[in-house]
């Protein structure tokens, strides 16, 4: 890594742990700062602060008291999840206290350049996509990290510059960003989300475009050139536009030409070599074309990876089949679109497992997507919203208590041929204490139910 001496002897405080705040605060440490670390859950049930204190690093637990603010602090780093409205860092913004999250740390001291990859939609299967094709070429050409769930700064710390860090980045990180600069960012679509957090659709889209604010000609953007909102957003970027579209055939970028996968005019692939399902997988799929072509990725690697990845888990992932019916995980659809999406991927006909958490929301925007589901399976707060929305539509309903239950009364109603798909448009907060949670419990019922029907 880069051994910086920007904070050499600053006083920072690390505000919320969990992994990026861990890898932070270690960090910052390394690199000569004052360290404080304030996170609300107690020390004694916080395994993260004790191994921090015993690393000579101050540590606040149990709440986050404002007057910490009052002892001199030249930099906030906050875990990306706590909002901008919450006190300590109104405050620390009204006192001229930088505030950013530790993406902005991990390009400070990388060696290698960066690729970060946003949107609403696709971004982990984007990101692990385009990891694989570099790693597909050349392994350990590619390094995780970020939003993906590998701490940026960790990453950065023992990334070369031989190497590519292939990040993930959140709105939630990039409103924290100030010379944050990848080498390619990608932005695989925009839409409206996470408006409990930016209260604002300006503002959400402002953080997402935050991914290419410090770019310059030497740099490229690889966007989605079917959504008319980021093709007006390019007109404000200094860096090489790398346009990809499912609709268009473009004269450069990536895109689809008589069932041929294209990249400035040269044939990558067939369509017919993608393992994976849904038009919106194709968006990723394009968008991860163009960034290994900018690297210098070999056609054969592509494809070698586009026949074998099965997905990201919880996201339209291949589980197994299972005499006939195939089963998919999309747990991480925790809202309406990602379910939209989900269901568009399919033609046979769809047994859907859906609800979750009830935000508020009604479901009327499923209505026109569930032409091919056969059967609708709905648990958790928003099962009755979501099943009148169902039986509004024409499908048969059936009420269960979780996804477990719904596994086997899946398997029931299904025919050989059909697609047992878990996509709740719902978070899991109800039920489970994560989306990642609720997918596991689906593999582990699918598991149990598999070992029941072979006996």
């Amino acid at each position: 890594m880069k051994n910086i001496e920007l904070y050499y002897h600053k006083k920072i405080l690390v505000l919320g742990l969990a992994k990026s705040g861990v890898s932070a605060a270690g960090l910052l440490h390394k690199l000569g700062a004052f360290v404080t670390v304030n996170d609300r859950l107690p020390f004694s049930e916080n395994p993260e602060a004790q191994g921090l204190l015993e690393q000579g690093i101050k540590v606040v637990c149990g709440s986050h008291p404002i007057e910490l603010l009052d002892e001199g602090f030249e930099l906030v780093v906050k875990n990306p999840g706590i909002p901008y409205d919450n006190p300590m860092i109104e405050k620390a913004l009204q006192l001229k206290i930088p505030v950013i999250t530790e993406v902005e740390l991990a390009y400070q001291i990388s060696e290698a350049p960066i690729i970060g990859i946003t949107g609403t939609n696709g971004k982990t299967t984007t990101t692990t996509i385009i990891h694989q094709m570099l790693n597909e070429m050349k392994e350990g050409q590619s390094l995780l990290a970020g939003n993906i769930g590998f701490p940026a700064s960790t990453v950065a710390e023992n990334a070369t510059n031989d190497q590519y860090i292939t990040m993930e980045l959140s709105s939630f990180q990039l409103m924290g960003v100030e010379t944050f600069h990848p080498h390619i960012s990608v932005i695989t679509n925009i839409y409206e989300a996470h408006l409990d957090y930016h209260k604002t659709r300006n503002e959400y889209v402002s953080a997402k475009w935050n991914i290419q604010k410090n770019q310059t000609a030497d740099d490229f953007l690889v966007i989605n050139w079917d959504q008319d909102e980021l093709k007006s957003l390019t007109k404000k970027t200094k860096a090489k536009i790398i346009p990809f579209s499912t609709t268009q055939r473009l004269g450069k970028g990536s895109y689809v030409k008589n069932g041929q996968l294209m990249f400035n005019d040269e044939v990558i692939g067939q369509r017919d070599d993608i393992l994976l399902p849904g038009n919106h997988n194709l968006e990723n799929i394009l968008a991860a074309i163009a960034t290994a072509k900018l690297i210098g990725v070999t056609n054969e690697a592509i494809v070698n990876v586009l026949k074998t990845f099965k997905g990201v888990p919880h996201r339209t992932q291949l589980v197994t089949e299972l005499n006939g019916r195939t089963f998919y995980n999309d747990s991480k659809a925790t809202n309406i679109l990602a379910t939209q999406s989900a269901l568009k991927g399919f033609k046979a006909p769809v047994i859907l497992l859906a609800g979750g958490l009830d935000r508020g929301n009604d479901f009327d925007e499923l209505r026109p997507f569930l032409r091919h589901v056969k059967a609708l399976i709905v648990f958790g707060e928003t099962a009755e919203k979501i099943a009148h929305v169902g039986k509004e539509a024409g499908v048969m309903v059936h009420y269960v208590k979780d996804v477990e239950a719904a596994v086997p009364l899946s398997y029931q109603l299904s025919d050989s041929g059909d697609i047992i798909l878990l996509s709740p448009a719902c978070a899991s907060w109800d039920q489970y204490r994560t989306f990642e949670v609720r997918g596991n419990a689906f593999i582990e019922a699918i598991n149990q139910l598999a070992e029941e029907v072979e006996k």
